[in-house]
């Protein structure tokens, strides 16, 4: 039976900005950005990623290791405006590089933040870790998560810039590290997020294998087992020559690292550590040059540890033995605290919207109505559906995609008040997509943004050709190309893609065919609710699904897909019901 979490926090909503407050407080040196609680400054190593991986990634900031942690909600990616802070913050004439662990949110956020960061003069590299030894090739699109080998990249290239390396070459080096660590992960207990209910996916007696670090299942779930077997289960998987995971053989030197998920006992890590160190000696014939034990890289309150096995020689000890003053690297600090806040740099020009002179106008044209239902409509079809696509998304991923669609509803519903040109529907759309970007996190938010862009773009090209219905056609089309060519999705991925796609091809089909607007409109929507429904027999090849075995997404549509297909229709059907009253 599912439960309500103890939880020692205030609101669940605030959980990230002050667990900020309480790590600056604690540790002298680390300070954050004024107004962007969630980006922490010190100057070559920028990461970034989720929260909800405490210590991971805000507590090894430090002089020797990284520069900035930029860190969004919890098992979110950051949005593109904090990375960017923290990129302008820090960055100085030798460049800044983002270490990013490879998931699909974390790639396309950080990603467009570096392209932007590129166009404002800045020098930008960008290394992506994948170590995870879990999940057999192929992945999709997806490929291999990001796990707790990344902080000991993070390490090696802090060293390495600390030195005085050139951007190229920390890059090198923080690459070369990448390639020679492989992570597999163990949990005995599903975590939970803070303000939902704890899952009850894994029963006593279970453990489940592979698992990643945002609460989505593992690649098998077994009976528990000795720690023994555990260990030498997950070194195999690791070291197996026939996935090839890490280019280790017997003879090589290595570093072992024993990461606890969150809830895991010290006593029980030190267990598994003194079980891993023989048998990669002896089983395997590698001798272990450094072993590092505690929690790093952890999944809230889950029950667990990951092992990380990282080839090592003399240039990688000589980086991970340098000294740094990260407060969670195994190393003190000094007591200089400098001020907790810094004004946060702006980027070279930026518009505000006083500039743009855009606001709601106060007559709507009868264009500027149908546009103001729809969106209203939209907006709270996502908010009536909150809990059911957490549901959803508590089988398939983790957990929180009603929650992170409802943030950006509200946003639009708020904003619609104030802000929104209803009668230029371009501008309008372009606005829906700032509101998004504010507010939502994680893939969605990115993926979102992008589709209002590139349907603002089309807009804005037809404002005097074609008729209405046909504007919204292209802006549909052009919006699901965007997506598609930063994403890398299409029909069949099982993504938000499988419902708007249909509900695009059926609008065009239908108008080409003769149907007029309300028939088409209605049947474009139908298309979309069916899209959404047959993501159930499709496996999944972006995003965190490509993760969950396929009896488990056969049971359950992507809830991505179940959410555009909910706003869309709910948005048909109110411009339905406008144009028949009139």
């Amino acid at each position: 039976m599912a439960f309500q979490s103890k939880k020692l926090i205030n609101d669940p909503n605030d959980v990230v900005t002050e667990f900020i407050e309480g790590l600056v407080e604690t540790y002298p040196g680390l300070q954050y950005l004024d107004g962007f609680p969630e980006v922490f400054a010190m100057v070559i190593c920028d990461i970034g990623g989720g929260s909800g991986h405490e210590p991971a990634h805000a507590g090894f900031v430090g002089e020797g290791m990284l520069t900035a942690a930029i860190c969004g909600d919890v098992f979110a990616s950051p949005n593109v405006e904090s990375i960017l802070s923290g990129i302008r913050a820090v960055t100085g004439p030798k460049g800044c590089l983002l270490i990013v662990k490879n998931y699909t949110g974390d790639r396309l956020n950080f990603g467009l933040a570096a392209e932007q960061a590129k166009s404002e003069g800045y020098k930008i590299e960008m290394v992506i870790v994948d170590d995870d030894c879990a999940l057999p090739p192929p992945r999709g699109i997806a490929g291999r998560r990001g796990l707790a080998g990344t902080i000991l990249v993070h390490k090696v290239a802090g060293a390495a810039a600390a030195s005085g390396l050139s951007l190229a070459d920390v890059a090198s080096e923080a690459k070369r590290a990448s390639e020679m660590v492989g992570t597999m992960g163990v949990a005995l207990s599903v975590c939970t997020l803070p303000g939902q209910v704890t899952s009850d996916r894994l029963g006593p007696g279970k453990m489940e294998l592979g698992l990643g670090i945002h609460g989505e299942p593992g690649a098998a779930v077994a009976d528990l087992q000795p720690v023994d077997v555990i260990v030498s289960h997950v070194l195999k998987q690791i070291l197996s020559p026939e996935t090839n995971y890490v280019p280790i053989t017997r003879g090589n030197r290595v570093v072992l690292m024993i990461n606890g998920l969150g809830a895991t006992p010290a006593m029980e890590l030190m267990i598994a550590a003194g079980k891993a160190v023989p048998r990669l000696q002896l089983e395997h014939g590698l001798a272990v040059d450094r072993v590092y034990t505690g929690s790093f890289m952890t999944s809230l309150d889950m029950a667990g540890f990951s092992i990380s096995v990282m080839k090592s020689d003399q240039a990688i000890l000589d980086r991970l033995d340098a000294p740094t003053k990260a407060p969670y690297w195994p190393v003190g600090v000094d007591g200089k605290h400098p001020p907790a806040k810094i004004p946060v740099p702006l980027p070279p020009s930026r518009l505000s919207k006083s500039d743009e002179t855009l606001s709601r106008p106060q007559q709507l044209t009868p264009q500027g109505h149908i546009l103001e239902s729809a969106i209203e409509a939209a907006a709270s079809a996502i908010v009536n559906l909150r809990d059911y696509l957490n549901e959803l998304d508590s089988k398939v991923g983790d957990g929180d995609c009603g929650s992170t669609m409802y943030r950006g509803a509200m946003a639009i519903l708020e904003d619609m008040k104030k802000y929104y040109p209803l009668n230029d529907p371009a501008e309008t759309v372009n606005e829906i997509g700032s509101s998004v970007k504010r507010v939502m996190g994680g893939t969605s938010g990115i993926i979102y943004s992008i589709l209002c862009k590139a349907a603002f773009a089309k807009l804005k090209a037809k404002r005097q050709t074609r008729s209405f219905t046909v504007h919204w056609v292209d802006a549909l089309e052009a919006g699901i190309a965007a997506v598609s060519k930063y994403g890398g999705a299409s029909a069949g991925y099982r993504t938000l893609l499988d419902a708007l796609i249909p509900a695009a091809s059926t609008l065009k089909e239908r108008l080409n065919g003769g149907d007029n607007s309300i028939e088409a409109f209605i049947a474009s929507a139908d298309a979309a609710v069916a899209g959404a429904e047959s993501t159930k027999d499709m496996q999944a090849q972006a995003g965190r699904s490509t993760y969950i075995p396929a009896d488990i997404l056969a049971s359950v549509p992507d809830p991505g897909a179940m959410a555009a297909a909910a706003w869309y229709r709910a948005a048909i059907l109110a411009i339905v019901e406008k144009c028949e009253a009139s």
